[in-house]
């Protein structure tokens, strides 16, 4: 049976329809109690379960009629708000596809430009943290070049966030995309003024580092991602949202999902091991650690970034 044609035989058992003299919020009213109801229903069954195990044997059949009672409260209200519920089912679809599917939505958005402007498809960094008594800082080199300023956690207690050019890499790595870590490689797109200024400009490195920072707040109360194996959708939403206007909007919530996770999980390889080495391929669309950095300490100033 279709779903059109379920929703519309579910109409004709409708004991409140619109054309009652009953208002039609409260019209709405009745099939959102009923869903409530049955989902009750539905967990009362499993308590039965988990009660009385192997004693329950019609556990199965209970779970199917209320999980029937659900979908017909489920297209009654779809009506009484005048949806339709297979392109309710087709949009659920796709949304739940792009939380959680593979894409190969493009992400080379340099690689019309010349080398000097491109992203290299695989680099080496090295993050070295150096200790004077109470101060830690945190040197970084890419291919063996050193980038940036050392950086510190900016806060009163340890909380690792000296280590934060990581998730840099790591948007650059699967997302495709990192007006910061442009900016600190040297490979603004200077090329065509437009975009060097909109999507590699001080504004778009701003939403980055605001990015970072509200993915590194949720994560820092969710024992920072270890052993968490997903993210709330509700992150996914506002990360996304933030760079809507950039190009990184092209790319799905499966791979910003991809981003933050594997981005923690190399940042608390990193922690553990005070440093170390990490790969980013950009054709993989990976960010792994490779271990700790070998013993020499940087002593060099930091190119200072564009």
């Amino acid at each position: 049976m279709k779903l059109s044609d379920f929703q519309k035989q579910a109409l004709l058992t409708d004991r409140t329809p619109a054309s009652t003299n009953m208002s039609a919020d409260a019209a709405r009213l009745i099939p959102l109690l009923g869903l409530a109801g049955e989902a009750g229903q539905l967990l009362a069954e499993y308590k039965k379960r988990l009660r009385d195990g192997p004693g329950h044997v019609l556990f199965v059949d209970r779970v199917s009629e209320e999980l029937g009672d659900i979908l017909w409260y489920v297209a009654n209200l779809a009506s009484k708000y005048d949806l339709d519920l297979e392109d309710i089912a087709r949009q659920n679809l796709l949304k739940v596809a792009s939380l959680y599917l593979d894409h190969d939505a493009p992400h080379r958005f340099d690689a019309d430009y010349s080398e000097s402007e491109r992203f290299p498809r695989r680099f080496i960094a090295t993050f070295r943290e150096i200790r004077e008594g109470a101060r830690v800082e945190v040197w970084t080199e890419i291919d063996g070049r050193l980038v940036g300023s050392a950086l510190t956690d900016n806060a009163y207690e340890d909380d690792g966030y000296r280590f934060h050019d990581i998730f840099h890499m790591a948007y650059a790595a699967i997302l495709g995309w990192s007006p910061v870590l442009r900016s600190l490689m040297r490979l603004k797109r200077r090329s065509r003024p437009l975009i060097d200024e909109v999507e590699d400009g001080g504004r778009a490195a701003v939403i980055e580092e605001g990015i970072a920072a509200v993915a590194f707040d949720y994560a820092r109360k969710h024992q920072f991602l270890d052993g968490v194996p997903d993210v709330d959708e509700a992150l996914l939403t506002t990360l996304r949202g933030m760079g809507a206007h950039l190009e990184v909007a092209s790319q799905p919530p499966s791979a910003w999902r991809q981003a933050v996770l594997d981005g923690f999980a190399t940042w608390r390889a990193l922690m553990k091991n005070g440093g170390g080495k990490v790969e980013a391929d950009l054709d993989r669309r990976t960010i792994r650690y490779l271990g700790p950095p070998d013993s020499a300490i940087t002593t060099a100033a930091a190119d200072v970034a564009e």
